[in-house]
């Protein structure tokens, strides 16, 4: 059977559609777009923050120990929901991982999934990262409305929600970096 040009044509796009929509390569894709689409998180006017209320929220450590939401009380907290499967949580990373290595000292950084600590552990192991990650013991507070991933927050010392991001950021930027000095200041 011989086919036109134009038949061949649309098979050879069909075919490429189909092994990047339809096999792992589509992954890769994302993570890549992604990484290359990501900017500085936007901070939120001051008189539209949400302020957490409700500090009771347990966490089972993944990697590390499990963690009382209370302690990050009246300090500057980092709060990324993510998982090992979605290319925009693996895309942004790199610079959470950068952002943790400078201020892991100074800011509680959370980051929360509901994947079980086998994958995760494989995950952080193989990317090299030393993220504290987390799974939920209870509900989160109210205020952290997630209905996507990568979902992270950045909370000053008052509990305010200063930063709300949904999607791959660029977490390592000057901005970025500028904003948490500030808020440690505060």
């Amino acid at each position: 059977m011989k086919f036109s040009k134009s038949q061949r044509s649309n098979l050879i796009f069909f075919g490429i559609f189909a092994i990047i929509f339809f096999t792992p390569i589509r992954g890769y894709i994302q993570e890549f777009t992604a990484k290359v689409l990501a900017t500085s998180p936007a901070t939120i006017d001051e008189e539209d923050r949400v302020v957490v209320t409700d500090f009771n929220w347990s966490l089972k450590g993944i990697n590390s120990s499990n963690y009382a939401f209370i302690n990050a009380k009246d300090k500057v907290v980092f709060v990324n929901f993510w998982a090992t499967w979605c290319p925009p949580c693996r895309a942004e990373m790199p610079a959470i991982q950068k952002l943790y290595d400078l201020y892991k000292d100074k800011v509680e950084f959370i980051f929360i999934t509901n994947e079980n600590q086998s994958i995760v552990n494989r995950f952080l192991d193989k990317e090299n990262y030393n993220l504290p990650s987390y799974n939920q013991f209870n509900s989160m507070p109210k205020e952290f409305n997630v209905s996507s991933i990568p979902a992270t927050y950045i909370l000053n010392r008052k509990g305010e929600i200063v930063v709300h991001k949904v999607g791959p950021a660029a977490w390592d930027s000057e901005k970025t970096k500028k904003l948490l000095d500030q808020l440690l200041l505060e």
